[in-house]
């Protein structure tokens, strides 16, 4: 790799800052690119037109952008002058409200779970409910292990972004549906040795992503559903249902494991569309000629 300090850098985004291997790996390709473009061109203006070039999407193209500046960044804190770095500014991405999951949906999906085999059908509807129960990303729902439930206190204990911990309080209802699995139907799905994770596979083993993407492609199916429910938008339902409730942002911020308030307040456009709709719709004012 022709790029100075490329080894130094990786290692900062690793072991001091604790970025995740999918965010190291982002990192990687969005510099390959840039070190791409450098071997032809030296004008950094130009980059953004080698960007659009790549058929890159704004909120790619401003992903690689940030990227670069966090490397240049870094090569200046080495003692490297990085003129580049003043002239390089993110193109302007218009931010998309994010797509939730009504609570009607959520119904289809629960009873679209349902299986044959008993034991399947409550694991299956466990997944659900912890999806939206705790706002989770899908990778945080499968490494959840025993020792992250605490029964007593009613909470789960959940790793994100960076090894970042937080405590998720549980609700009563969902309380109740661990208990039970775990109880009841956990030891019935684990068939070789010991296993740590709390949701069990068709194979008696810690379930994968795409184990996870493969439920909720069937589910989805079976609900009547175009397109396959994104894990997200059970975070983002989860989200806008604590909002519309009365919940801070603050708390929902911690519940999601959000680093910045900024990513949270997002949410506050959500449910301020929905009341904007509701007036559009039900105000006798709107009905006037």
């Amino acid at each position: 790799m022709a790029l100075p300090y490329w080894i130094e850098f990786f290692e900062d985004l690793e072991q001091v800052r604790g970025r995740s291997t999918n965010t190291v790996m982002a990192y990687r390709r969005d510099l390959e690119l840039f070190e791409e473009f450098s071997k032809a061109r030296s004008d950094i203006s130009a980059f953004y037109s080698f960007l659009k070039n790549k058929q890159l999407s704004p909120r790619s193209q401003a992903r690689v952008i940030s990227s670069l500046r966090t490397y240049l960044k870094f090569c200046e804190t080495q003692g490297m002058e990085r003129p580049e770095l003043r002239e390089l500014r993110p193109p302007k991405v218009k931010v998309s409200l994010p797509q939730v999951l009504s609570l009607e949906d959520f119904q289809k999906l629960l009873d679209a779970s349902q299986v044959e085999q008993h034991d399947r059908s409550v694991r299956n509807q466990l997944t659900l409910l912890m999806l939206f129960g705790l706002g989770c990303r899908v990778s945080e729902l499968i490494s959840l292990n025993l020792s992250d439930f605490n029964e007593v206190e009613s909470w789960l204990s959940i790793v994100g972004k960076g090894g970042k911990q937080r405590l998720v309080p549980l609700t009563e209802r969902l309380l109740v549906e661990i208990k039970q699995y775990l109880r009841d139907v956990r030891p019935q799905l684990v068939k070789d040795g010991p296993e740590r994770s709390i949701l069990i596979n068709d194979r008696g083993h810690r379930p994968s992503r795409v184990d996870i993407w493969r439920w909720l492609a069937a589910w989805s199916h079976r609900s009547g559903f175009k397109e396959v429910v994104n894990p997200h938008k059970f975070r983002h339902g989860c989200a806008t249902a604590l909002l519309e409730s009365g919940a801070d942002l603050k708390t929902i911020q911690m519940i999601l494991g959000h680093a910045s308030l900024q990513t949270t307040q997002i949410y506050t456009n959500v449910t301020t569309k929905r009341m904007s709709d509701a007036i559009e719709k039900h105000h006798p004012l709107s009905k006037l000629d």
